[in-house]
Protein backbone atom coordinates (compact mmCIF):
# COMPACT_ATOMS: atom_id res chain seq x y z
CA UNK A 1 0.00 0.00 0.00
CA UNK A 2 2.76 2.37 0.72
CA UNK A 3 4.20 2.01 -2.66
CA UNK A 4 1.05 2.91 -4.30
CA UNK A 5 0.79 5.79 -2.50
CA UNK A 6 4.56 6.79 -3.02
CA UNK A 7 4.27 6.25 -6.77
CA UNK A 8 1.43 8.33 -6.56
CA UNK A 9 3.03 10.86 -4.91
CA UNK A 10 5.87 10.31 -7.45
CA UNK A 11 3.95 10.37 -10.68
CA UNK A 12 1.92 13.47 -9.34
CA UNK A 13 5.21 15.41 -8.29
CA UNK A 14 6.57 14.28 -11.97
CA UNK A 15 3.58 15.89 -14.07
CA UNK A 16 3.91 19.30 -11.87
CA UNK A 17 7.46 19.25 -12.39
CA UNK A 18 6.60 20.04 -15.81
CA UNK A 19 5.84 23.31 -15.05
CA UNK A 20 9.51 23.64 -13.59
CA UNK A 21 8.37 23.92 -9.74
CA UNK A 22 10.40 22.85 -7.18
CA UNK A 23 9.88 19.37 -5.36
CA UNK A 24 11.27 19.37 -1.15
CA UNK A 25 11.75 15.83 0.16
CA UNK A 26 11.25 15.24 3.89
CA UNK A 27 10.90 12.41 6.40
CA UNK A 28 7.92 12.51 8.95
CA UNK A 29 8.50 11.51 12.54
CA UNK A 30 7.52 7.78 11.19
CA UNK A 31 9.94 7.79 9.10
CA UNK A 32 7.46 8.04 5.92
CA UNK A 33 8.48 10.52 3.08
CA UNK A 34 6.88 13.70 2.70
CA UNK A 35 6.66 15.59 -0.53
CA UNK A 36 6.13 19.26 -0.92
CA UNK A 37 6.29 22.50 -3.57
CA UNK A 38 7.95 24.33 -0.33
CA UNK A 39 10.73 24.21 1.68
CA UNK A 40 10.85 23.56 5.62
CA UNK A 41 13.67 23.06 7.37
CA UNK A 42 15.56 19.72 6.79
CA UNK A 43 14.22 19.55 3.37
CA UNK A 44 15.58 18.59 0.31
CA UNK A 45 15.05 19.68 -3.19
CA UNK A 46 14.30 16.74 -5.50
CA UNK A 47 15.22 17.30 -9.10
CA UNK A 48 12.69 15.57 -11.26
CA UNK A 49 13.34 14.86 -15.16
CA UNK A 50 10.71 16.02 -17.83
CA UNK A 51 9.93 13.03 -19.62
CA UNK A 52 6.37 14.04 -20.54
CA UNK A 53 5.11 13.14 -23.94
CA UNK A 54 2.27 14.87 -25.63
CA UNK A 55 0.50 13.62 -28.77
CA UNK A 56 -0.94 15.59 -30.92
CA UNK A 57 -4.80 16.30 -31.56
CA UNK A 58 -6.87 14.15 -33.54
CA UNK A 59 -9.87 14.40 -35.18
CA UNK A 60 -12.76 12.72 -33.21
CA UNK A 61 -15.42 13.06 -36.20
CA UNK A 62 -16.44 9.67 -37.76
CA UNK A 63 -15.17 8.58 -40.66
CA UNK A 64 -16.49 9.37 -43.93
CA UNK A 65 -19.32 7.07 -44.56
CA UNK A 66 -18.56 5.23 -48.59
CA UNK A 67 -20.92 6.41 -51.39
CA UNK A 68 -22.64 4.18 -53.53
CA UNK A 69 -21.99 5.22 -57.35
CA UNK A 70 -25.22 4.47 -59.70
CA UNK A 71 -22.92 1.90 -61.64
CA UNK A 72 -21.39 0.26 -58.88
CA UNK A 73 -21.51 -3.48 -59.05
CA UNK A 74 -21.71 -5.83 -55.49
CA UNK A 75 -21.36 -9.08 -54.98
CA UNK A 76 -23.33 -11.19 -52.25
CA UNK A 77 -22.17 -14.57 -50.98
CA UNK A 78 -23.04 -16.70 -47.90
CA UNK A 79 -19.70 -17.53 -46.12
CA UNK A 80 -21.35 -19.22 -42.88
CA UNK A 81 -22.60 -22.19 -43.30
CA UNK A 82 -20.59 -23.76 -46.22
CA UNK A 83 -21.96 -24.96 -49.46
CA UNK A 84 -23.37 -28.61 -48.94
CA UNK A 85 -22.18 -28.38 -45.53
CA UNK A 86 -23.49 -29.76 -42.49
CA UNK A 87 -24.54 -27.98 -39.12
CA UNK A 88 -24.77 -29.78 -35.90
CA UNK A 89 -27.35 -28.10 -33.56
CA UNK A 90 -29.63 -29.93 -31.58
CA UNK A 91 -31.73 -26.73 -31.10
CA UNK A 92 -31.91 -26.10 -34.72
CA UNK A 93 -30.05 -23.02 -34.36
CA UNK A 94 -28.49 -21.80 -37.37
CA UNK A 95 -25.93 -18.84 -38.01
CA UNK A 96 -25.62 -17.13 -41.30
CA UNK A 97 -22.92 -14.61 -42.40
CA UNK A 98 -22.69 -13.18 -45.03
CA UNK A 99 -20.11 -11.15 -47.55
CA UNK A 100 -20.55 -8.07 -49.49
CA UNK A 101 -18.20 -6.91 -51.93
CA UNK A 102 -17.43 -4.25 -52.26
CA UNK A 103 -17.66 -2.43 -48.72
CA UNK A 104 -21.00 -2.62 -47.29
CA UNK A 105 -22.10 0.88 -48.07
CA UNK A 106 -25.00 3.69 -45.52
CA UNK A 107 -28.23 2.64 -46.69
CA UNK A 108 -27.55 -0.50 -48.27
CA UNK A 109 -30.02 -3.63 -46.54
CA UNK A 110 -30.14 -7.80 -47.07
CA UNK A 111 -32.70 -9.85 -47.16
CA UNK A 112 -32.46 -13.45 -46.02
CA UNK A 113 -34.21 -16.29 -47.48
CA UNK A 114 -34.65 -19.94 -46.16
CA UNK A 115 -36.12 -22.72 -48.47
CA UNK A 116 -37.16 -19.92 -51.14
CA UNK A 117 -39.29 -17.74 -48.06
CA UNK A 118 -38.04 -14.57 -46.74
CA UNK A 119 -36.93 -14.88 -43.15
CA UNK A 120 -35.11 -11.94 -42.37
CA UNK A 121 -34.64 -8.12 -43.47
CA UNK A 122 -34.23 -6.06 -44.56
CA UNK A 123 -31.70 -5.12 -42.48
CA UNK A 124 -28.18 -2.84 -42.40
CA UNK A 125 -26.19 -6.08 -41.55
CA UNK A 126 -25.59 -9.74 -43.23
CA UNK A 127 -25.61 -11.66 -40.36
CA UNK A 128 -27.96 -13.15 -39.03
CA UNK A 129 -29.11 -16.04 -36.75
CA UNK A 130 -32.15 -18.44 -37.00
CA UNK A 131 -33.73 -20.43 -34.35
CA UNK A 132 -35.90 -23.91 -34.64
CA UNK A 133 -34.51 -25.07 -38.08
CA UNK A 134 -36.28 -28.43 -39.06
CA UNK A 135 -33.51 -30.97 -39.59
CA UNK A 136 -32.72 -32.21 -43.18
CA UNK A 137 -31.64 -30.05 -45.99
CA UNK A 138 -31.82 -26.41 -46.80
CA UNK A 139 -31.26 -23.59 -49.35
CA UNK A 140 -29.87 -19.79 -48.22
CA UNK A 141 -29.82 -16.86 -50.06
CA UNK A 142 -29.80 -13.17 -49.55
CA UNK A 143 -30.84 -10.40 -51.73
CA UNK A 144 -28.79 -6.82 -51.64
CA UNK A 145 -30.95 -3.94 -51.55
CA UNK A 146 -30.51 -0.05 -52.60
CA UNK A 147 -31.55 2.75 -50.57
CA UNK A 148 -34.97 2.86 -52.64
CA UNK A 149 -35.65 -0.82 -52.05
CA UNK A 150 -34.18 -1.95 -55.79
CA UNK A 151 -32.79 -5.38 -55.36
CA UNK A 152 -28.68 -4.57 -56.87
CA UNK A 153 -27.10 -8.15 -55.97
CA UNK A 154 -27.94 -11.80 -55.28
CA UNK A 155 -25.64 -14.75 -53.32
CA UNK A 156 -26.03 -17.91 -55.26
CA UNK A 157 -28.01 -20.56 -53.29
CA UNK A 158 -26.41 -22.27 -50.62
CA UNK A 159 -27.37 -25.61 -49.87
CA UNK A 160 -26.63 -26.92 -45.59
CA UNK A 161 -28.28 -30.05 -43.85
CA UNK A 162 -29.14 -29.35 -40.28
CA UNK A 163 -28.06 -32.33 -38.03
CA UNK A 164 -30.50 -32.67 -35.04
CA UNK A 165 -30.59 -35.90 -33.10
CA UNK A 166 -33.98 -37.48 -32.35
CA UNK A 167 -35.56 -40.11 -30.18
CA UNK A 168 -35.41 -42.42 -33.38
CA UNK A 169 -31.48 -41.96 -34.74
CA UNK A 170 -29.55 -40.21 -31.64
CA UNK A 171 -26.36 -40.12 -33.89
Amino acid sequence: MKKAVWLLLITSLALSAADDKKVFVTKDKNNNLVFSDSPSPGATQVTVKDNATIMAPTSSSPLPAPVVQEDTKFEVAISKPEQQGTVRENSGTVYVSGQIKPMFATGLRVKLYLDGKQVAGPTGNANFILHDVERGEHQLMLELLNESGKVIATSPVTTFYLHRASIISPR
